[in-house]
């Protein structure tokens, strides 16, 4: 007698719902405790607090004040009928006790982020139309959106009542009970925004505290994940209905393995949510700390939003104890709140003979079906299109867009399940568990979030140098992964020329490797031929001798450097590979020829094995590879002390040691000096310092450095904007200020807070000639604190500077996080007698004016 085939449909736990918003729950566990911190977060030396009674009753007056200001401006809904507040802000706790705020108001809130393009940030605002911004840094993205800065919002909540909103003078939303808009990458190549029920969110939290409790030892839990991306939902607000603190990680600490490892084995965090490529640099720095054990308290690993390869699983047990930690396989999107199906393993044993960690079996209140092409379950063991039905599907896109991938469910009878989300991914049911087998689209995960690679195609070909460009995916989910674009062009341009292109419309995932190639090689029926185009990557890739390729400049490397310079180049080459940019030499930035966060510990690994170390944070903050050559040590203890530096308000009688600094830091290696060196000498400096010495030593903002020995080792010359001396010089430094006047003049004057005390302009920066590389980077860092420090205590609203060098661009923008307000090409410049002074510079020597609010 023969019996019926499986069909794959696969039906999670049932579960009640009580529906109830989120920031309601919120205050019965502020009520129940008053006492316990619900926010820390530490920035330098200071770290703040906020009891869950001062949440409680703080987010009370923010939210009258966001209501005050929709209502009293007569702010209107969106076309979808919901109020939406959009937050464009740094990480920090007052992030979470806006959107807090936000809820109890009785709206929405959509997330923007300061590394979105302009186009991207504009297409948001246009299309969701929220009532409102608020912001830490303006932007003329915003359009006429109504928009107030976190400093004011404060402000004008302080006289405002501890009390809740009463539900009658809510926002309340007319469709449904909405509480996040979040925008994801389109299969068209147009970001959507998806949007979030407080309903949906509660249905994903509550299988969460049920499959995974918090221990009673759990009383510190982590939000370190981009707010644009549906894993930080979880973070923020699993902690906070269930009375633990949540811990604020800033984004360059997620970026550094190191600090991060270090701050979660302080705070004795218990779980942690990570994109896999997160957890393989995690595991590569664990494994270069041989000898000491860390992160012993994090017992559950939460990996999302990119495939979990079984090698990386089985790393993970390697360094990690059987059945003591638990390493957790999360598939989902946006789209049905980030997690639908889920699969733990707890020892290397589970993983043995299989080719794929499973993506497991769903959450409670969801069904997983898979169906053929006429929408059909398939027979268990076969690959079926993976449907998700139940209460984590979202209530669809802003402005009803693409209403095909929310469809009516004919299987169900059931209300609950009346809706299919269509996710675009294929899968297979083997033997009671589902297995991931791709996309049946072009979308794919980079760092966690979705790219769909028509997207970053479409901004390749609109560029005007690009006759035709082809964006694939090469080995996605592997340490391999790239993302290329195989360009044929119309001009004579190189490859690192269309990526600075495509950094003004892409977000910076999104930007490709760009591979110039003769022609797009074409199949027999006329379509391209992308495996062909892979495949001609791998192989100039996984040529054996593929890292000598690379070109390789030991120009300027010191005799006794030779050894270790051959080992760090060669290293680097082989692990960049076909992924380098530029030449291999001392004054190679390791990030601006190709490397990444990743591969950057895969090449401190690769040098340790080598017999080479250095410090994870000193190879991520080193300007160049010379300097990384100075810091590395055949010596296996690495000496992690930093050195310690003081200053001092400028004197008289500092004026020879700063001229000297400042003439040697400028005369002999600034960028726009050394176009015009034929014209100009040293005396110049002193007769420009002479100029400035009274006005700066009077206004007392500049200050010197001094190392522990008391040496005098950099000088920070800097001016109130708003009353800066006019001093007349005759030499040729004449025609930089008068550059320089050009590009910072409209800016200070048109987009700077107005008035005296207000813009802190950071004029110069000089070190002492005789500091190594590590010492000045050291020094220039200590020196960008101190101006900080100074601003604050001053009362300035911000910091202003201009830098002409691409290494401390780099550092002003991800170090540093100051805002580009002009980027602009040197060689363009006119100068007043109708002449191109700097007319020979190369096109990509830029001047970028920025700006840091405080």
């Amino acid at each position: 007698m023969g019996s019926l085939p499986q069909l794959s449909i696969i039906k999670g736990p049932s579960r009640q719902l009580v529906p109830i918003k989120i920031h309601k729950l919120f205050e019965t566990v502020a009520e129940e405790n008053k006492n316990i911190n619900a926010l820390l977060f530490e920035e330098g030396n200071e770290i703040r607090t906020f009891t869950y009674e001062q949440l409680d009753k703080l987010t009370n007056k923010l939210s009258r004040t966001i209501y005050e200001e929709i209502k009293n401006n007569n702010l209107p809904r969106n076309r979808d009928g919901d109020f939406i507040v959009a937050v464009n802000l740094l990480p920090s706790d007052y992030l979470v006790i806006v959107l807090l705020a936000i809820w109890k108001a009785g709206a929405a809130y959509l997330p923007l982020d300061r590394a979105f393009p302009g186009s991207r940030i504009e297409h948001i605002i246009r299309e969701s139309k929220p009532a409102m911004v608020i912001y830490d840094q303006d932007s003329e993205f915003y359009l006429d959106t109504h928009k107030i800065s976190l400093d004011d919002l404060v402000k004008q909540s302080g006289n405002q009542s501890e009390e809740s909103l009463q539900i009658e003078k809510n926002l309340i939303h007319k469709r449904d009970d909405l509480a996040i808009v979040l925008y994801t990458s389109g299969s068209t190549g147009i970001p959507k925004g998806v949007r979030l029920p407080h309903k949906v969110i509660l249905n994903r939290l509550q299988w969460q505290f049920k499959t995974f409790p918090y221990s009673k030892t759990e009383k510190i839990c982590v939000f370190k994940t981009a707010l644009t991306f549906v894993d930080s939902v979880s973070e923020i607000w699993g902690p906070l209905i269930n009375g633990r603190t949540i811990l604020v990680v800033p984004k360059t600490t997620t970026q550094d393995p190191d600090k991060l490892v270090k701050l979660l084995d302080s705070y004795k965090v218990e779980r942690l949510v990570l994109v896999p490529s997160l957890l393989r640099s995690m595991l590569m720095f664990l494994d270069l700390m041989k000898g000491k054990q860390y992160l012993s308290n994090l017992k559950i690993w939460v990996c999302s939003g990119e495939t979990l390869v079984v090698s990386l699983a089985e790393e993970f047990f390697k360094y990690f104890p059987e059945n003591e930690h638990k390493l957790c396989n999360f598939y989902g999107s946006t789209e049905i709140m980030g997690d639908v199906t889920y699969h733990i393993i707890s020892g290397p044993k589970e993983i043995q003979h299989i080719d794929k960690v499973p993506i497991g079996l769903p959450v409670d209140n969801t069904i997983i079906y898979l169906l053929d092409h006429d929408f059909r379950p398939v027979k268990g063991g076969e690959v079926g299109e993976l449907f998700v039905s139940g209460l984590n599907l979202a209530a669809g896109y802003v402005n009803g867009r693409d209403p095909e991938k929310f469809l009516n469910n004919p299987l169900a009878i059931d209300p609950t399940y009346a809706k299919l989300y269509r996710t675009g991914d294929f899968a297979r049911l083997e033997k009671g568990t589902i297995l991931y087998e791709g996309r049946t689209d072009s979308q794919i995960k980079i760092r966690g979030h979705r790219v769909d690679l028509s997207e970053v195609e479409r901004a390749v070909n609109a560029l005007d140098v690009v006759e035709k460009g082809i964006v694939l995916c090469y080995q996605p989910g592997e340490i391999t992964q790239a993302l290329l674009a195989f360009v044929t062009t119309t001009s004579l341009v190189n490859e690192h020329k269309i990526e600075e292109l495509l950094k003004e419309t892409l977000t910076s995932y999104m930007i490709p490797q760009v591979i110039l190639v003769e022609k797009i090689p074409l199949l027999v029926n006329g379509k391209i031929d992308r495996q062909a185009l892979l495949k001609s990557y791998e192989n100039t890739n996984n040529n054996d001798d593929s890292c000598y390729q690379v070109d390789i400049d030991y120009h300027g490397v010191p005799i006794s450097k030779m050894k270790a310079a051959q080992v760090l180049f060669e290293t680097v080459a082989s692990v960049l590979n076909r992924s380098a940019r530029n030449s291999i030499s001392v004054n190679a930035n390791f990030y601006e020829i190709g490397g990444n966060s990743l591969n950057s510990i895969f090449t401190i690994s690769r040098l340790n094995d080598q017999g080479y170390f250095i410090n994870v944070g000193d190879f991520i903050s080193a300007m160049d590879l010379g300097e990384i050559l100075e810091r590395m040590t055949s010596e296996t203890k690495i000496d992690t002390q930093p050195p310690r530096f003081s200053s001092d308000l400028l004197k008289p009688a500092h004026r020879s040691q700063v001229l000297d600094m400042v003439t040697t830091s400028f005369y002999q290696k600034a960028e726009l000096e050394q176009l015009i060196i034929s014209e100009i000498s040293e005396s110049d400096y002193k007769e420009l310092l002479g100029a400035l010495w009274e006005p700066l030593v009077e206004k007392n903002l500049s200050f010197i450095v001094f190392n522990e020995t008391g040496k005098v080792v950099g000088v920070a010359l800097n001016f109130d904007a708003r009353d800066e001396p006019e001093v007349e010089i005759t030499s040729k430094l004449t025609v930089i200020f008068e550059f320089l006047e050009s590009i910072e003049g409209p800016i200070r004057d048109n987009q700077l807070p107005p008035g005296k005390g207000s813009v802190l302009h950071s004029f110069m920066m000089a070190t002492h000639s005789s500091l190594t590389s590590k010492e000045n980077v050291a020094v220039m860092q200590f020196m960008e604190n101190e101006v900080l420090k100074l601003a604050r205590k001053r009362g300035f609203a911000g910091i202003f500077t201009t830098n002409t060098s691409p290494l401390t661009q780099q550092l002003g923008t991800n170090v540093y996080k100051y805002k580009t307000m002009l980027d602009f090409q040197i060689n363009t410049y006119v100068a007043s007698d109708n002449t191109k002074p700097f007319g020979l510079a190369p096109d990509d020597l830029r001047a970028i004016v920025q700006w840091r609010t405080i």
